[in-house]
């Protein structure tokens, strides 16, 4: 675990946004930056992560990053520890994520299982607990975790078992926390993105299995709309929650039948 950047943010509420390099992450970043917010930036890529906090900084908001792998156990706890220990935090956005290759379940390998397990849920659970830790501890209690679900939480796409079943899981993880935070004023809630355009969406243009067997390409929507769904979601005061939140592309083929 590597940290950069150590701009102190006054008065100034934290954010944590895991998957921050790319995609839905890095504009969640960007558009709570010009909402204010002090991010922690967290990914695998150095060199995406910086080019992240140039966006943020740009935006307004300040901005550290932690090169982190989250399936790491210690290096999450490091990370959680260290922002403990620098003041409050505030938000917790659960958004790195995999997939596993688009073939028969049967083809699948117990790794690539355990992979997208690993990444898109377990590594959920553990960020979560680390932050309901920070906010029970300080005061005043309370905060906000907003979990990445995905369309895939509803209705799964043909070959997508082990996507499809984490991002259902994800739901049941955020209502328990939603649940078990109230007494603390930690709120709860999960986003829903349906053809956000991310290096996960590049295919869509090219065309992607339908439930029909056909192949057909999909619309995507920019990321940033996401984003600001993302620092809407976080500016509510904590005796309010939008346990979930659909943003999706219209055209795409998710509402209807086949």
């Amino acid at each position: 675990m590597t940290p950069h950047g150590t701009e102190a943010a006054v008065n100034t509420r934290t954010a944590i946004i895991t998957g921050a390099g790319t995609g839905v992450g890095r504009a969640a970043a960007v558009a709570l930056g010009g909402d204010g917010w002090h991010l922690r930036a967290i990914g695998r890529r150095s060199e995406l992560l910086e080019e992240t906090a140039s966006l943020v900084r740009d935006a307004g908001g300040t901005c550290e990053t932690t090169a982190c792998d989250v399936t790491d156990a210690d290096a999450v706890a490091d990370l959680f520890d260290d922002v403990g220990a620098k003041g409050r935090l505030d938000l917790l956005f659960n958004n790195a994520g995999t997939g596993a290759p688009s073939v028969p379940m049967e083809e699948l390998s117990l790794e690539q299982w355990t992979t997208v397990v690993n990444v898109n849920l377990t590594a959920s659970f553990v960020c979560a607990q680390h932050a309901i830790r920070l906010m029970k501890a300080q005061d005043p209690s309370g905060g906000r975790i907003i979990n990445n679900g995905s369309v895939s939480a509803h209705t799964p796409r043909p070959n997508s078992a082990p996507y499809t079943a984490t991002k259902h899981a994800i739901t049941g993880l955020t209502k328990s926390i939603s649940l078990d935070g109230r007494e603390f004023a930690i709120t709860c809630g999960q986003i829903d993105i349906g053809n956000a355009s991310s290096p996960m969406t590049a295919r869509m243009s090219q065309g992607v299995p339908q439930a029909d067997g056909s192949i057909r390409a999909e619309p995507t929507i920019d990321p940033s709309t996401v984003g600001r769904a993302v620092a809407y979601m976080a500016s509510l005061p904590l005796d309010t929650n939008v346990l979930t939140m659909t943003v999706m592309a219209n055209g795409m083929p998710f509402v209807g039948r086949g």
